[in-house]
């Protein structure tokens, strides 16, 4: 456990079982061999001699092992420290003393063993004196033992050492005797030029007794030579304008930009150009990284062309290869056996990096069917959204179509990856694409509430109209009719009998209701049951996974063969390699530097969403069923949008012509709500049921009640002052109505049970949500302690959903004011629509946890008030609560307008 000498590390417990046993022969022999050993070894005799009782007791026991070397009751009891940072240093961490070799104190710590390269890259980048630590020696069990393994014994042993050292190539300096008589290689190990003869070094042990843990243990944490000068970085004078001022290799950062640059076809000189242009600029080189060499590059340039990914001829064979020398990149894989099929899980550094700092207390999103025509093995991709709401993959899941949805094989595993680097990580939410998606898994493992968004059954029908149905005014019409057909099994008013009477209303649209039929029909039912009782992603995420799902299609699926997209190693290499770096440089800044090599595969610009934004409402005109939206180019040109402010608008833009949501049709929307002419998203529609189901349906805990209570009465406060002020009436005068109201909350037994219920073809009553994995949200009716029940009921009425001013939509109601009256504490009664169940573990069921963390005290309403999570104000107050920046979400509420 202490500090060896150089020579002797690979044979340490060796050595100690040798001393115990040349110890008792000694013993036997009448001590002969001591005394040898004695006269052969002066000054170690006389120093034995010396040595007083106290000391001897310190440092052998009975049986020749060091007391307090043997205290691993008390190692193994340390605190397992884990810092959330992604990378962290011996400063981030606490240590315990122990005494090592030669009676020197060493510095313990126990750590994850998966954190281990996190602790490495975090020494290597120290600011006071930045170096690299390279593995020394390195050292592993078999896995089979046929001995008993030993509370002190190690599964794997690893010495780290700062790349300065341990030799010394300086005048006058120490070379190992190894080192100096092996011959010399095309690639010097260890880059001989650089040893300055530096002692500091560190040991990670992997116990037997813990194997998920790493004991480190420092022996040496000053970067000085023998004699205790400093011998590289800032502080040694002798390393000014050398090498040595710095590290001796670049950093990861930068050796990731150089093979993402590389990947991409831009030549090594242009790179090497571009390097020298910016050290240029900057004054001369001020760290490792401005010392990168034309040399380097072309050898990563080499690397690169030489790997490949067929490595024989079997895929299956090629496929594990490939798995064992990228075990880095690898979250999850299982191969083919009699009960499960494959499944292969990717996931780099930098993606592991993007889900921490863009998923924590946020959203992921999936794209769950990539690639299902073309690819023998599509792609299931996890997605987080950036600051400028543009979607990155953060995990690529390779499985056989008909696996697609066994999630709950991988996602355990990916979820313990992130919480393994940062315990405090926790998901906001899920959206998923596909209604058979194992909801319940999601739940489980991310504790977390799940929405769903329809870009894809929308993108199909989009696209599919265009190519099936020739005729315009058809064309219009029967989009309108499947948007106004989704809106209403949203709001709870349908099922699948509005599909049938849409058949019957269009029948002589051959093309386009044969395909109808085959491919989607089937499916409507479980689309139908989701929809009813699941939140609704915005229109923002559906574009922004949208524009993913094109981009991946134009970086992947562009190969001139295409027989080898039956292939699974091709898949993973591409993935991991070239889709990858295109990912990686969409975020980098110096990416306008190398604009000549832009190609299709370049992403330029915002996405849709944001274009939209940028749009004037003056550039918006809105006539009957029809928008006219000027081009921000060519402002004598315009593009017609039909059916503005409908689920399935239509434009007549290049860009929605392939069946995507273009900015224009975003930009008419969002002006159409914004003026009162079409009806609310269905996202906000959502977000004001679950707002009732809070105060309809309270928690139990007094203290997680109260604070609900008050937070939707602070909305509402918030809401009825700044409608007020839109359409020039008093607050008291506005009584916030669902347009749709279904249901109402049922008292039973003292149970409080929001129960959506649909009107069946008989008249009778039934559940509209018939899926074993929606669960439904039942609390306890409570009063609140010290109030009567005229208080309560009063208190469950502060929260009243808006009116809207609808224009030719049937599903629209007359708002009508009500003035109060003497003891009327509330305006109108709430009503929850058919979703309510889904829609209350937006805000409560599932992610109880969360909701019981906010507690306010009587004095905190309004400041506890701002937390709650508020549509966006990007899409004119029409979004979910599934937004990132929590000063937007307080924000949206001064911009709603038009509801």
């Amino acid at each position: 456990m202490g500090k060896m000498g150089v020579g002797s590390l690979l044979c340490r417990s060796r050595r100690s079982s040798g001393a115990i046993r040349s110890q008792s022969h000694g013993s036997q022999t009448g001590g002969g061999k001591k005394l040898a050993c004695g006269a052969g070894r002066p000054e170690a005799a006389a120093r034995n001699l010396n040595a007083g009782p106290e000391d001897q007791r310190r440092r052998r026991d009975s049986s020749g092992r060091r007391r307090q070397m043997a205290r691993w009751d008390e190692i193994l009891t340390l605190p397992v420290q884990n810092p959330t940072t992604l990378e962290f240093s011996a400063a981030d961490i606490m240590w315990s003393m122990v005494v090592g070799w030669k009676d020197s104190m060493d510095r313990l710590a126990l750590i994850p063993f998966s954190r281990v390269n996190d602790f490495v890259r975090g020494e290597s980048n120290n600011k006071e004196c930045q170096t690299r630590f390279h593995v020394e020696a390195r050292r592993r069990r078999r896995p089979t033992m046929n001995c008993k393994p030993k509370v002190d014994g190690i599964l794997e042993y690893i010495l780290y050492w700062c790349s300065f050292g341990p030799d010394d190539y300086r005048s006058g300096g120490a070379v190992r005797p190894s080192r100096a008589s092996c011959g010399k290689r095309k690639t010097p190990a260890g880059r001989p030029n650089t040893k300055r003869g530096c002692v500091c070094h560190f040991i990670v042990k992997r116990l037997i007794a813990e194997p998920s843990l790493a004991l480190v243990i420092y022996n040496h944490n000053k970067h000085v030579d023998k004699k205790g000068s400093p011998c590289h970085g800032p502080m040694d004078k002798m390393a000014i304008g050398t090498k040595a001022m710095f590290a001796p290799y670049i950093s990861d950062e930068l050796r990731l930009e150089v093979m993402s640059l590389l990947y991409v076809g831009i030549p090594v000189e242009t790179i090497m150009q571009r390097h020298t242009e910016m050290v240029e600029r900057q004054g001369g080189p001020s760290n490792r990284d401005d010392l990168l060499t034309h040399r380097y590059v072309r050898r990563l340039e080499r690397k690169m062309r030489r790997s490949g990914y067929e490595l024989d001829d079997d895929d299956a064979v090629s496929i594990n290869m490939l798995v064992e020398n990228h075990q880095d990149h690898i979250f999850f894989f299982e191969d083919f056996t009699d009960k499960d099929s494959f499944v292969l899980g990717i996931q780099t550094d930098w993606q592991l990096q993007q889900m921490i700092q863009y998923g924590n207390h946020s959203l992921l999103a999936s794209d769950s069917k990539f690639g299902t025509n073309k690819l023998k093995y599509p792609v299931h991709s996890i997605l987080v959204f950036d600051q400028k709401k543009n979607a990155i993959p953060v995990a690529w899941i390779i499985t056989p179509n008909f696996s697609h949805r066994e999630m709950y094989r991988w996602m355990g595993a990916l979820y313990d990856r992130v919480r393994t680097k940062d315990p405090t990580w926790q998901l906001g939410g899920f959206i998923i694409d596909d209604p058979l998606t194992d909801v319940r898994t999601i739940r489980e493992v991310f504790h977390c509430p799940v929405l769903i968004t329809i870009w894809r059954i929308r993108h199909a029908w989009h696209k599919n109209l265009l190519d099936k149905c020739s005729d315009f005014e058809k064309r219009s019409m029967m989009a309108k009719r499947l948007g106004n057909v989704i809106s209403s099994i949203c709001r709870g008013n349908g099922g699948m009998e509005l599909f049938e009477a849409f058949l019957e209303d269009f029948v002589d649209c051959f093309g386009f209701l044969d395909y109808f039929k085959a491919l989607w029909f089937p499916r409507l039912g479980a689309w139908t049951t989701v929809l009813k009782g699941t939140p609704l992603a915005t229109a923002e995420v559906a574009s922004a996974i949208e524009s993913y799902h094109h981009l991946l299609k134009v970086r992947l699926l562009n190969e001139a063969d295409e027989s080898i997209y039956q292939r699974a190693d091709w898949l993973f290499h591409k993935l991991s390699t070239k889709v990858h770096s295109y990912y990686w440089l969409d975020g980098f800044s110096g990416k306008d530097t190398f604009s000549r090599y832009c190609r299709s595969e370049w992403k330029n610009g915002p996405n849709q969403w944001e274009q939209g934004l940028q749009i004037p409402d003056s550039d918006i005109v809105i006539e009957d069923n029809c928008a006219r939206v000027v081009c921000q180019k060519d402002k004598e040109r315009s593009h017609a949008i039909v059916n503005p402010g409908s689920e399935l608008a239509l434009c007549d833009c290049s860009w929605s012509m392939k069946g995507n949501l273009c900015k224009h049709v975003m930009k008419s929307t969002k002006v159409c709500r914004d003026r009162g002419l079409a009806p609310p998203s269905l996202a906000l529609l959502r977000y004001y049921q679950a707002l009732a189901n809070v105060v309809h349906c309270p928690p139990s805990d007094s203290v997680v009640c109260d604070h609900a209570v008050a937070v939707a009465v602070s909305v509402r406060t918030q809401l009825e002052m700044v409608l007020s002020a839109t359409n020039g009436c008093s607050p008291n005068t506005l009584a916030f109505k669902d347009p749709q109201p279904t249901s109402e909350p049922i008292i039973e037994n003292g149970t409080c049970a929001s129960r959506s219920l649909a009107g069946s073809d008989d008249g009778n009553e039934v559940p509209t949500n018939e899926d074993s994995d929606q669960d439904m949200y039942v609390c306890k009716k409570r009063k609140c302690g010290g109030a009567s029940d005229e208080d309560e009921a009063a208190t469950s009425t502060q929260v009243m959903q808006p009116s809207h001013h609808c224009q030719d939509y049937p599903a629209c109601q007359e708002r009508e004011c009500k003035e109060a009256s003497d003891g009327d504490e509330g305006t109108a009664e709430l009503q929850a629509s058919d979703g309510d169940e889904g829609t209350a573990e937006l805000q409560a069921s599932d992610g109880d946890e969360g909701t019981a963390e906010m507690q306010a005290s009587d004095g905190d309403e309004e400041t506890a008030a701002t937390q709650i999570v508020q549509p966006s104000g990007t899409e004119g107050s029409q979004a979910t609560p599934e937004l990132n920046d929590s000063s937007d979400e307080v924000r949206s509420a001064d911009r709603i307008g038009g509801t």
